[in-house]
């Protein structure tokens, strides 16, 4: 998958309609990014500003979360505060850590890359992770590698890929699956916007 760069305010893609923070599970959610992102609670707590007793206290929801402690947090994250936000017509109990309704997604948009990504599993704490890429033409991830497998499908368009020393140009319908250990990388060469679904695991967002 394409690597996550720093997050901006300016690009990263805003919630649609009215949001808010829910208190009783931000702490889970940062929990779960930390460990996606394979960050320590030293190293985030260093980044952030704070103590390490008192970033474990927020991630346990044991501790007030003001609000520009949260910056200082997703900055040390890379992304930006829209990540914690829940729209305002929240999901049904029965559907919560199990279903995703489409409006509801996460997403991070990476304008100096010209890739958006959407969050299809429900969160960031179970086995694996499920996402919907749009990679625009022209868009070139770089290369990157990391721990766990990767699978993925593609919806529509051309993606470029490149999995070692080898080369793999995929069209609608096509798929792959390859060790994330080796160094890999996607782009998009032609006139339409590719669009994937990739399954990584473990998470790694």
């Amino acid at each position: 998958m394409p690597p996550r760069p720093l997050l901006s305010q300016e690009n990263a893609l805003q919630p649609a309609g009215g949001a808010e923070i829910d208190e009783s599970v931000i702490g889970g959610q940062i929990r779960e990014l930390r460990k996606a992102r394979g960050r320590t609670l030293q190293q985030i707590a260093d980044a952030a500003g704070i103590s390490v007793g008192y970033l474990s206290q927020i991630e346990r929801n044991q501790s007030q979360l003001p609000i520009g402690v949260l910056r200082k947090i997703c900055d040390a994250l890379d992304v930006h505060m829209n990540w914690f936000f829940q729209p305002a017509d929240d999901a049904p109990a029965e559907e919560r850590d199990i279903v995703v309704r489409a409006e509801n997604r996460r997403r991070l948009t990476f304008t100096g890359l010209g890739i958006q990504e959407e969050l299809l599993s429900p969160n960031l704490g179970g086995p694996l992770e499920l996402l919907y890429s749009t990679i625009e033409p022209g868009a070139d991830s770089g290369d990157y590698s990391h721990n766990g497998a990767e699978a993925g499908v593609v919806i529509s368009g051309v993606l470029d890929l490149w999995v070692g020393d080898r080369f793999f140009q995929l069209k609608a319908g096509d798929s792959f699956a390859f060790d994330s250990t080796e160094t890999h990388r996607c782009a998009n060469s032609g006139r339409e916007p590719v669009k994937a679904v990739w399954v990584i695991t473990p998470p790694h967002y």
